[in-house]
């Protein structure tokens, strides 16, 4: 990775998305069950669409997104739907490692387990309780 001058290169999409499905991989087995649906993309930023439509103006404020409706929620009469989509933005994510020295696996699984919790509809409490569950595993 590193380059003739000695300092490696930012992670790559590649590297991010692998650090997610290892985060993914340690779910309690009731999460990892529900998933098997949901995409995991990780894009450099959200689109102007995404940030506006959350009120947000500067790109690197998001770090992940999490599209569709919550397990709960969900109808057998749902048809014809986009998947649900998990999105992970790389650069926001390296700009907030970089801001708070956080590792980046660390990082990375936060924001993970923070956009599935999403997707089944958790509390934050209850994202936290996920998360300690995933790093103690």
């Amino acid at each position: 990775m590193g380059g003739q001058d000695g300092i490696g290169a930012a992670p790559d999409a590649a590297t991010i998305e692998a650090l997610a499905r290892a985060t993914i991989a340690k779910l309690p087995r009731a999460f990892a069950e529900h998933l098997g649906d949901v995409v995991l993309l990780v894009e450099e930023f959200a689109d102007d669409e995404t940030l506006a439509s959350l009120g947000i103006e500067h790109p690197l404020d998001l770090t992940g997104l999490y599209h569709g409706r919550p397990v709960g929620e969900k109808s057998s009469m749902d048809t014809g739907a986009l998947p649900d989509r998990i999105h992970l933005y790389r650069r926001a994510i390296l700009d907030e490692w970089i801001e708070t020295g956080v590792r980046l696996d660390e990082l990375v699984a936060h924001v993970t387990i923070h956009e599935i919790g999403h997707h089944f509809g958790l509390s934050d409490d209850d994202m936290h309780a996920l998360e300690d569950a995933v790093a103690d595993a």
